[in-house]
């Protein structure tokens, strides 16, 4: 009976261990990948955080400016109504 246990594990040592031997490997290879990957991604979203940041302060300044104009504008209308008027 011992003999037969003794056969049956070396058969699965065999055959088995190295296929879970050759998994473990290929699962840390997947394992360094996904942490390139995440790397990778938390790059690109500070690329693209830094590029809102810039955009949103162009944009803020160009608001300046159009408020600017507009009261600029409305000012030059009022000057126009009153020369008009005299």
């Amino acid at each position: 009976m011992a003999s037969s246990i003794e056969t049956v594990q070396k058969i699965l040592q065999e055959t088995i261990a190295p296929s879970v031997s050759r998994i473990e490997i290929e699962l840390a290879g997947v394992k360094a990948d996904i942490r390139s990957l995440q790397s990778e991604i938390k790059r690109l979203d500070d690329k693209i955080d830094n590029g809102l940041s810039r955009l949103d302060a162009r944009m803020d300044h160009l608001e300046d400016k159009l408020t600017t104009a507009l009261e600029i504008r409305e000012r030059l209308a009022a000057l126009e109504a009153k020369v008009a008027a005299h």
